[in-house]
């Protein structure tokens, strides 16, 4: 496992990166409410009131005897001081993600992962259209996914994991053409894997590990040739081994453990994925003999492929891998 936290990380971190100030973008057109940084004061004064007070003590800065981009978590751009970056991630704050966050319009980064916060994530996020880095993992939120976070066209990163998510992937996401993560494992989503997220093709990392989606996998993914790390173990997909996946060449992490997956794999298996090294397709339905070129991979170092319906042997070249 220490391997998959280390290639999330990195993709994390490039994501991360391609966060940069856009101190020139022009004001926000009029409003009916003009937006400016007092009321990004406002906006983060309510978050902090639908805090609960057991744990509202790591706030304490957030009052008006401090300047605003002197509070705790909170970082604001050079010149006009709006605020662009909110990171609470660990402080295991509970209560509810206040709607007054959508007010936030100069956000670009937002980060309340490892927290406990409940109830849905507000309609009123999907006004952020400059947010690039959305982090709500670890915690306790759930309803469907929010259709609106498709309105938040600059983000490279979004990471839902670890809640208590229900219903289908929005087929809207795929309208999200700068993501290069998306991670929404840890649900308990349940409907088709969308077509329209094989338009995400700056893609790098997609986890939808332990959830309940079900179907097969469609071939609009073969477009997703950035692909690193792909995770869709333990939900319910069917169908033939996904060949659309044999397009992803550039593939390092490749698990599909614990679905239903059937048919044999490719004999070239290991040719048009040179560059795994980690490989788990365990638990499914697979037929056939183990593909020989699996030893091709010189970079492979974990092979998991039990619980399945192959035969024949174990190739002899396989004593060359340095499988661990």
């Amino acid at each position: 496992m220490g391997f998959t936290f280390k290639v999330m990380r990195l993709i994390l971190v490039s994501a991360f990166l391609v966060i940069v100030p856009f101190e020139d973008l022009d004001m926000l057109c009029a409003q009916t409410i003009r937006l400016t940084e007092e009321t990004d004061k406002q906006a983060l004064l309510e978050f902090k009131a639908h805090v609960s007070e057991t744990n509202r003590v790591v706030l304490d800065s957030w009052n008006d005897s401090l300047p605003l981009c002197m509070w705790t978590g909170v970082k604001c751009g050079s010149k006009h001081r709006r605020v662009t970056g909110v990171d609470l991630g660990g402080l295991k704050l509970t209560g509810i993600v206040s709607p007054f966050i959508g007010n936030l319009s100069f956000l670009r980064s937002l980060n309340l992962a490892d927290n406990f916060f409940r109830g849905a994530i507000p309609f009123e996020v999907g006004n952020l259209f400059r947010l690039q880095y959305l982090n709500m993992s670890n915690n306790f939120l759930g309803g469907a996914l929010p259709v609106v976070l498709s309105n938040c066209s600059s983000l490279s990163s979004l990471d839902l994991s670890s809640n208590h998510f229900e219903q289908g992937v929005p087929a809207e996401f795929g309208s999200l053409s700068k993501l290069v993560l998306l991670s929404l494992g840890r649900n308990n989503l349940t409907g088709k894997f969308p077509a329209s997220l094989g338009n995400l093709t700056s893609l790098q990392m997609l986890d939808i590990i332990y959830n309940q989606m079900d179907g097969e996998i469609p071939g609009s993914i073969a477009r997703l040739k950035q692909m690193v790390f792909f995770r869709i173990a333990l939900n319910k997909f069917t169908g033939v081994f996904p060949l659309p996946i044999y397009n992803m060449s550039s593939l390092v992490f490749l698990s599909i453990t614990g679905n239903s997956f059937s048919g044999s794999l490719r004999p070239d298996f290991g040719s048009l994925l040179p560059n795994l090294q980690i490989l788990y397709m365990g638990i499914n339905n697979f037929t056939g003999s183990i593909p020989e070129s699996l030893s091709n991979i010189s970079n492979l170092q974990q092979l998991d492929i039990p619980s399945n319906h192959l035969n024949g042997k174990i190739p002899l070249s396989f004593g060359r891998l340095r499988i661990y």
